[in-house]
């Protein structure tokens, strides 16, 4: 079943911005895809692919066609041989009701990435991540059908080039795939991560009995720092927290002792920018309708009337305001449609 939708993107972004697209088109399942690539033959550089739109700052109009694999349905399937639980979801299922369900089931894995916004397709792409965990420490594979042939394609965690905030799917292959479901690797055991930051000063040594005190904890955590986007439009972390080297650490640590950082591995930290901006006087900084959250820098906001384009002039603010007094360039975390090439010149 295809469903052709109108062409405003408002609906499909977090941000809440007025956006259009030549063509908006649901698919319900991975034939609908191929049938409508076969018939269609469309050229790659005319498709967008769309997940949940909470990844996405959108600029105007987008002369593009716009797909959504909203294709759902969550599955277990217990290993026999350990206490491992493999979950297969499809890309259309919303994120933190993945996390929910599995937790409703009695499986740990994704307590730390709850109430990650956006849908199951769109999270290996980005490789999300929150509190200790990312997603390619569970994953297992995926499905995908190239939109250049029409075929299905299945990817191992080694073929997605898993990196920070990164894959192979936002470098080489972007753009040429549309992921059709995902699966995970959970465990009937909870082996509690809450070595990070926040989770750990919460549990202060306590013990940790499910992995529902985790999840609940961790939303705790990001609602008091989070906006709601039904309530204030955003797209959560709108820079990536960018790594540098030792050298470079230390050379900040000795200028700013407070720096809050953490330890990567091979000689490099990754550098909190939300301190970075928060230390740059930018926390709650606004220009009319677009501005950094008033209670996480690492958010900007919608405050209710911005364009993409008011919400790109404050990043922009923000990305050469932390240059100029770190010499550190921020990198967006979310996908800028229409400029993309703004914060690499």
């Amino acid at each position: 079943m295809v469903n052709s939708v109108p062409a405003s993107l408002k609906p499909f972004n977090t941000f809440g911005v007025e956006a259009t697209c030549d063509e908006l088109i649901s698919f319900n399942d991975e034939q609908s895809i191929q049938n409508w690539l076969k018939a269609e033959k469309p050229a790659l550089d005319s498709l967008f692919i769309l997940g949940g739109g909470s990844n996405l700052l959108l600029l105007g109009h987008s002369p593009l066609t716009f797909l959504q694999a909203n294709i759902k349905g969550i599955e277990y399937c217990e290993q026999k041989s350990d206490n491992d639980v493999l979950v297969t979801a499809g890309a259309g299922v919303n994120w933190h009701q993945l996390v929910l369900d599995s937790l409703d089931q009695g499986y740990s894995g994704l307590e730390n990435l709850s109430l990650i916004p956006g849908n199951v397709g769109a999270a290996p792409i980005q490789n999300i991540g929150a509190y200790g965990v990312e997603l390619q420490d569970l994953f297992v594979s995926l499905r995908a059908i190239e939109l250049a042939t029409g075929k299905l394609k299945e990817f191992a965690g080694e073929d997605c080039q898993f990196g920070y905030r990164d894959s192979i799917f936002k470098k080489e292959l972007r753009g040429r795939f549309v992921i059709t479901q995902v699966t995970l690797r959970l465990s009937k055991k909870l082996q509690p991560n809450i070595e990070y930051g926040p989770l750990k000063q919460l549990f202060n040594d306590e013990p940790v009995v499910t992995a529902k005190q985790v999840s609940n904890a961790v939303i705790a955590i990001r609602q008091s720092k989070l906006p709601d986007p039904a309530q204030l439009g955003n797209a959560g972390s709108f820079f990536k927290n960018p790594v540098v080297t030792e050298e470079q650490y230390q050379t900040l640590l000795d200028a700013f002792p407070e720096l809050v950082a953490y330890p990567v591995g091979s000689g490099h930290y990754k550098i909190a920018a939300g301190w970075l901006i928060e230390k740059a006087g930018l926390k709650g900084y606004r220009e009319g309708e677009a501005g950094v959250h008033e209670k996480q820098a690492l958010v900007l906001v919608n405050y209710g009337h911005a364009s993409g384009q008011d919400i790109l002039q404050v990043a922009k603010q923000v990305r050469d305001k932390v240059l100029e007094l770190f010499g550190i360039k921020l990198e967006p975390e979310v996908w800028i449609i229409g400029e993309q090439q703004i914060f690499s010149s």
